[in-house]
């Protein structure tokens, strides 16, 4: 999986990967002869007294020194800037699928998850791929090499390396394949403890409020202690490779001395030999451990490369149109013809042969019973989910054929639980439409009730906004947030129990002025206060995923049970009639 997602990945930088490779190559190549120059030295310099020897072979030592840095430092630039390029790529690859997944795609995975796998996981394997084009490149061109050149200063000496070798290997071999389900625990444990950290800056308010302080302590500590205890297992693995690794590299140059200076002795060979000897053992060994040091890193990197190309294979199930249609005329009719909704696995559907249609200029209400379907049944007229069953139209062209650009004009959506981005006041307010005037802001705002307590905030329009708005009130969000759609201008207003954080007077008043405001417009409304729909045009009815009831308030208190007892359980019959 890893060397897949990097054979695609890597695709647009092989005259980078070239480079480093090449220069690379050289440098090492400088590396290895180092040592064969300083054989020359010690035999035909200093052991003969040949001054002249010693000065020319060691200027050519200085030269072959100056390329192998001046290479080192060219790959190792190529070598970080393709690496960091792979990271920015595997960003927006994820980024860019998430963009596209519905709420059933992401709910799959979880925020937390999706979180993780575009950073930490991405920078698992965008520092696997920087030291493999720093060190791994450079380790088989060093320990091929280096056998070829301490051969050649001795065979029988260098015929340690046929021990020395597998049994480097054999070790290393034993510690990386108990590495990898460790960092698959580790990465499993990231997320959760993302998803602890989320909830509770997130839920602080709730925390606190119910003062449960210390248990959410408790919940943190064992999801610290899981990562902690998985990370200090993989830890004792990792520092158990290098002491292993250096304890056979020391034997092996003890042998290598003990049998060098038997040889010498006998006169077998020469000083120099057994330095370079020496020298290329080392530099063979060091490859063996610069790869030990990726194998290390291998096994991470393959897990974090499945859980990213889990989201880049994930397919949206709300796909765009192959040939987007633009409808004739957009004046925000809705049709819905025997909608049905159902989740995957689900023994139940959600919804069920809901047919209406809602027209410009009136009012549509849904009302009904928790986990009714009311959300859901909303949720599918802007495509955040796509129907199971049935035709959902906008101007006569359904939905999944209609050009999501167009739709997202025709749409206004004010969620049940409105959430503001970072920015200003001004910032959120333009985000379905960048080019709205400060006059055409200020004048949506006093529709939203929010006039007031912007004009109250210092910078106005341009007062600061926290991420998801926590900075101002439940109430003052929503009405910032009804205001956002107001600047939007669409044909279809979809109000998803948008007024729950409001007060009866302000709610009164909101309705009262969106009813003056955008009279040529489809206003769909879902609530739960019976006072917030009891004056729409028509109203819908949803029990248990169906439509049970369908006309105004008067005609439904008397043909449907369903809405009488919610009537009844907000007002007296007083009220309800009134």
């Amino acid at each position: 999986m890893l060397f897949r997602l990097l054979r695609v990945q890597l695709r647009p930088y092989g005259k980078e990967i070239t480079l480093v490779v090449l220069f690379q190559f050289v440098q090492t190549l400088a590396t290895l002869y180092l040592p064969t120059l300083n054989a020359d030295i010690i035999d035909d310099g200093v052991v003969k007294g040949d001054t002249g020897t010693i000065l020319r072979v060691g200027l050519v030592m200085l030269g072959v020194t100056l390329i192998q840095i001046t290479c080192s430092i060219v790959a190792v630039y190529y070598g970080a800037y393709t690496s960091m390029a792979l990271g920015r790529d595997l960003r927006a690859a994820v980024f860019h699928r998430v963009q596209d997944f519905s709420v059933q795609e992401v709910n799959k995975f979880g925020p937390p998850s999706l979180i993780t796998r575009s950073t930490n996981d991405v920078q698992q394997i965008q520092l696997l791929v920087m030291m493999t084009l720093i060190m791994m490149v450079a380790a088989p061109i060093m320990c091929v090499g280096g056998i070829v050149l301490a051969v050649r200063q001795d065979t029988a000496l260098s015929s340690l390396l046929l021990v020395v070798l597998p049994v480097m290997v054999v070790a290393v071999g034993l510690i990386v394949v108990r590495m990898r389900p460790l960092f698959r625990l580790m990465q499993e444990r990231i997320d959760r403890i993302n998803q602890v950290l989320r909830e509770q800056i997130t839920g602080i308010r709730v925390i606190r409020a119910f003062v449960r302080d210390q248990h959410e302590r408790e919940r943190f500590a064992v999801a610290n202690d899981q990562l902690t205890d998985v990370s200090l297992k993989a830890g004792r693995l990792m520092a158990l490779m290098f002491p292993s690794v250096m304890l056979i590299v020391n034997l092996s140059s003890i042998a290598v001395v003990w049998f060098g200076g038997h040889r010498i002795a006998g006169g077998d060979m020469q000083v120099g030999a057994l330095t370079a000897v020496i020298s290329y053992l080392m530099q063979i060994l060091m490859s063996v451990m610069m790869a030990t040091f990726m194998f290390m890193m291998i096994p991470r990197a393959e897990v974090c490369a499945e859980r990213i190309k889990e989201v880049l294979d994930t397919e949206p199930t709300v796909h765009p149109p192959a040939k987007p249609i633009t409808p004739e005329r957009r004046i925000g009719e809705l049709e819905l013809r025997s909608v049905g909704f159902r989740y995957p696995g689900a023994e139940e559907p959600v919804l069920s042969d809901i047919t209406f249609t809602a027209r410009p200029g009136r009012t549509t209400a849904i009302i009904g019973g928790t986990g009714s379907g009311k959300t859901t049944l909303l949720n599918l007229i802007p495509r955040l989910f796509d129907a199971t069953d049935g035709e959902v139209l906008v101007d006569g062209v359904n939905v999944r054929d209609l050009d999501p650009a167009v739709l997202s004009r025709i749409v206004g959506l004010v969620p049940q639980a409105p959430y503001l981005f970072s920015g200003t006041v001004a910032s959120n307010l333009r985000y379905g439409r960048p080019d709205a005037t400060d006059e055409e802001l200020w004048h949506a705002l006093e529709i939203a009730q929010a006039r007031e307590f912007v004009e109250a905030m210092p910078n106005k329009l341009e007062e600061p906004i926290a991420q998801g708005g926590t900075n101002v009130s439940g109430g003052q969000r929503q009405r910032l947030a009804i205001a956002r759609a107001l600047v939007h201008r669409p044909e279809i207003y979809l109000f998803d129990d948008s007024f729950s954080a409001l007060d009866y007077a302000t709610d009164a008043r909101l309705r009262a002025a969106l009813a003056e405001e955008i009279t040529d417009a489809t206003i769909v409304i879902v609530a739960q206060r019976v006072n917030t729909i009891r004056d729409a045009d028509r109203i819908l009815v949803l029990d248990d995923g169906r439509l049970v009831g369908s006309g105004t308030h008067a005609e439904l208190m008397t043909t449907c049970p369903t809405y009488r007892e919610i009537v009844l359980s907000q007002l007296t019959e007083q009220e309800a009639a009134a």
